[in-house]
């Protein structure tokens, strides 16, 4: 196994200049920076494929990509279905019916919309956990960095952290929102870049899909599974002891597919916020339907490496293997940094190492942007000083990203924990993203939910949420984080995987908020009229219609397309 890397002076160079372009965008945007709304929303004026390549982007952190390649390498291609099933069809949902309601309602952020939709202590729920939720995930993409920089080039792991951490600070305090979303555009194409050639060189160094499929085999039957249990991604959904990620079907599509995909896509203000920054109602639909594109391809450049570097390691005689963890367990987060020292020579290796710096900086730059925007906007503006100027609220909006900043470093070290960061950041969305998908659904499409039944189902969906986790643990893993800690002598169920637990403990969010906030807003009353809820419900929002385009261009025809296309993979690798 490669021991680390030594970076050649083109490597650095790349670095350099990298960080200087990064750097010198906010620099350059700062000058437009002249209102709270340029800052927190770009002033409502990116065009539809730089905020759909900035919606792709926004989701595609470190922890998507060091977190998918490890879900590869633990999971297999079933990992695929964290994109085929669990991204694209609430891309496309969102595109088509809630963008309307966003982008009309001019909403600032999802917690106002809930403001406008409901009431104030709904907004305040949402705010709050929503705040919550983003410095998590700054922090785990920090950790993974940081991680990366100490294992493989030997740099101390808190310098680590603290020189990316001022490095993202610089640039949003500067440009704000325009220079993450700029930003996110360039990193997109250095990922591309950066990753493609990894897969390329890992493929033919295992003899194509099929020399893959082969030594897969043998990673299966090696941990008791059927032999294509790390190359089939439907056909050992059966039970959760057939597959190594421990889902059977019904936990995946109601799971994933379900609720923590459309929580996350339809209500997570980090990806929405790029939409909402669109020129036009018109650009804002198209901006998740344009990202579903590549976003579908992205398995093969993310989840591949993962595969290879399972593959690779259960060879043996190769020159590489993943680390192990302190419990024994292999260090599937270090799939892609080990994968890239083996198979890069000095310069590719820096365009690869650039391309994980970048990857770094969007999702930590996207989660900060959203936290300044709803701390600002949601709480500050809201409850400790309603009546400050406009220059007021920008600096706040300035400060905010100082103190978001600092809470992500304080997260980054409980990520540490998890041997698969992704499973930790699945556990989040759990928590915070289903219930909330809960109530934005009846919200959206039932006129008679009431501020009361939202407030009370979140509370009680996240109660549920916290309930669950407590009274549960996957195999293997000691009470605490991980779960167990309520029953820590005798947890209540185990889970064959810590993914496997993520997903019920999603649904149980989801279906006690759903039910709750039926219940309660049948049994209170209704306040807000017919006539309030315009734009905010479906039922009583005027559909526009455009026949001057053909059917194909509409985002309904659009999102169509997409569908079939996500179909087809689904079915080329079932």
């Amino acid at each position: 196994m490669d021991q680390g890397i030594q970076l050649g002076g083109i490597d650095y160079l790349i670095l350099i200049v990298y960080f200087a372009f990064v750097l010198g965008i906010g620099v350059a945007l700062r000058r437009y920076q002249k209102t709270s709304e340029d800052f927190f929303l770009s002033g409502r004026s990116i065009p539809a494929w730089v905020a759909g390549l900035a919606f792709l982007s926004a989701n595609l952190g470190a922890q998507e990509v060091i977190g998918m390649a490890a879900s590869g390498a633990k999971y297999g291609i079933a990992t695929s279905h964290f994109y085929w099933v669990g991204a694209i069809p609430a891309m496309v949902f969102v595109g088509v019916f809630m963008m309307p309601f966003y982008y009309g309602s001019r909403a600032r952020s999802v917690p106002e919309y809930l403001k406008l939709r409901f009431d104030e202590k709904t907004r305040a729920f949402n705010a709050i956990s929503f705040a919550t939720m983003t410095v998590f995930s700054s922090g785990i993409s920090m950790y993974a960095l940081a991680k990366l920089f100490q294992v493989l080039l030997g740099w101390n792991f808190n310098l680590s952290i603290w020189i990316s951490a001022l490095i993202v600070l610089v640039y949003i305090y500067l440009g704000g929102l325009t220079s993450a979303i700029y930003n996110e555009v360039l990193q997109f194409f250095l990922i591309v870049l950066g990753f493609a050639p990894l897969v390329w060189l890992g493929m033919r160094d295992v003899g194509g899909w099929s020399g893959l499929v082969s030594r897969l085999e043998k990673v299966a039957t090696g941990q008791g599974y059927a032999p294509g249990a790390w190359t089939d991604s439907w056909a050992h959904l059966h039970s959760p002891q057939a597959n190594p990620m421990g889902v059977e079907w019904f936990g995946m599509i109601m799971g994933l597919g379900f609720v923590l995909s459309f929580g996350y896509w339809c209500t997570d203000f980090l990806v929405v916020q790029r939409a909402m920054a669109a020129e036009s109602m018109a650009a804002a639909r198209r901006t998740p339907l344009i990202a579903a594109v590549p976003k579908m391809l992205f398995p093969f450049l993310v989840i591949f490496p993962g595969m290879i570097a399972i593959a690779l390691t259960y060879q043996g005689g190769a020159g590489f293997a993943l680390p192990k963890m302190a419990d024994g367990t292999y260090d599937y987060t270090m799939a892609i940094p080990m994968m890239l020292g083996h198979y890069f020579p000095p310069g590719i290796l820096g365009l690869g190492l650039t391309a994980l710096m970048a990857s770094f900086m969007s999702g930590m730059a996207g989660n900060v942007t959203a936290f300044n925007t709803v701390f600002t906007y949601d709480i500050y503006q809201s409850y400790l000083k309603k009546d400050g100027s406009d220059a007021h609220y920008l600096w706040m909006g300035r400060m905010t990203t100082v103190v978001g900043i600092l809470l992500s470093v304080a997260t980054a070290y409980l990520a540490s924990r998890f041997n698969n960061i992704m499973d930790f950041l699945q556990l989040v969305f759990a928590f915070v993203n289903a219930p909330l998908f809960a109530t934005f659904l009846l919200g959206m499409f039932w006129k008679r939910a009431t501020g009361h039944g939202a407030f009370f189902g979140l509370l009680l969906g996240t109660a549920a949420a916290t309930v669950h986790h407590g009274l549960t643990l996957p195999f293997g893993a000691d009470a605490g984080i991980k779960g167990g800690w309520l029953l820590a002598a005798q947890p209540l169920h185990g889970y064959p995987s810590e993914m496997a637990q993520n997903f019920w403990t999603a649904i149980w969010a989801f279906g006690v908020c759903f039910a709750a906030t039926i219940l309660i807003s049948v049994t209170t009353r209704q306040r807000q009229s017919d006539e309030a809820l315009k734009g905010l419900v479906y039922s009583l929002t005027p559909r526009a219609t455009d026949e001057s385009v053909p059917w194909w261009k509409t985002p309904g025809g659009f999102g169509v397309l997409v569908i079939a296309m996500v179909v087809a993979l689904n079915a080329i690798f079932w």
